[in-house]
């Protein structure tokens, strides 16, 4: 388990990020009562703020504008915050990170208008930097995000697939982990060789972010992970773990049953989400996590020597270790 804590952690930004906080939570002229509640009740939901954290530390490494910095930061906390609200939406979750969603006591219509709201909150402050790259990075950036999502309702559910896994998680994660890397280089006008470092980098750590949080749905607590454990499988979803145990149990009936539709059954979630956790599924899933990590150092070695690359590698330690 790891013992260091995010302020530790974030100490090399601290004050950068306590500039990012107040902006986030800055309220634009006309806005709605509703709306502003709407946001610092997202705002304030326990995220841990690793993305915007490790924008500021990417952008110090090459000297970027600091109040454009902060603006780039804020964007990719508030687009992360609305990517959020539409995921609680679909799939009907009441609680995040133990707090009640938007679900909770607003309506559909209402939900998806805040959202929307965040989107274009976050697409200002990108707008704040001056910089066209950013803003086109910033859309590729949402435009992959949301097509991931299309592409897994429209492919349904209860199958599994390796490469579609990959595929989902880079859009759903990874992708907002390289507009945190990449984006703060381009602010910073670093070389061609630097970004392509730093995009490796933000997608190493993207995937083993997403990776890990899918092992803690098998091994956390409710309390931990601030939802039921094993929810994916009960939304029809097969992450890694459940893959892994999948590949090496082909014959479990469990497993067919849930691949035949069958996940709605709670005593067929928990036999299975047990049999996953008491396999060796999860060390292989967090193993696999870890060498995303390794290739996302690898390509950090490639930088300027500089204490904020050295503290990028550090957040890259805590992906892995944290909560386990």
């Amino acid at each position: 388990m790891s013992a260091i804590t995010t302020a530790e952690l974030f100490g090399p930004v601290q004050r950068e990020l306590a500039a990012v906080e107040a902006r986030l939570h800055q309220v634009v002229q006309d806005q709605h009562s509703s709306l502003t509640a709407a946001t610092e009740r997202l705002l304030n939901a326990g995220g841990k703020r690793i993305r915007p954290a490790i924008c500021l530390m990417a952008a110090r490494i090459f000297d970027a504008d600091p109040e454009h910095s902060i603006s780039l930061a804020a964007a990719v906390e508030m687009m992360h915050t609305a990517t959020l609200v539409h995921d609680d939406l679909i799939d009907g979750a009441m609680l995040r990170r133990g707090v009640l969603t938007l679900n909770a006591d607003w309506s559909v219509d209402a939900i998806v208008l805040a959202g929307d709201y965040l989107f274009a909150r976050a697409a200002g402050l990108i707008a704040h930097t001056n910089h066209p790259p950013l803003i086109d990075l910033f859309a590729k950036t949402l435009m992959t995000v949301v097509n991931g999502e299309i592409k897994q309702r429209f492919s349904g559910k209860g199958y599994i697939n390796r490469d579609e896994y990959y595929e989902r998680i880079y859009a759903k994660t990874a992708a907002m982990f390289i507009l945190a890397t990449e984006a703060p280089a381009m602010l910073g006008e670093a070389d061609p060789p630097n970004l392509e470092a730093l995009s490796e980098f933000g997608h190493g750590i993207g995937m083993a972010f997403q990776i890990v949080d899918d092992a803690l749905d098998f091994i956390g607590t409710p309390d931990q992970i601030g939802k039921p454990v094993g929810s994916d499988l009960r939304q029809g979803l097969f992450t890694l773990p459940a893959i892994y145990y999948a590949e090496a149990h082909p014959t479990n009936a469990d497993l067919k049953a849930l691949l035949n539709g069958n996940a709605r059954d709670p005593g067929t979630i928990s036999r299975v989400v047990e049999a996953v956790r008491t396999s060796g599924a999860v060390d292989e899933t967090l193993s696999e996590a870890r060498a995303f990590v390794a290739r996302g150092q690898l390509a950090l070695e490639r930088l300027p020597s500089s204490p904020y690359v050295a503290a990028l590698s550090a957040v890259s330690r805590y992906i892995v270790d944290r909560n386990l």
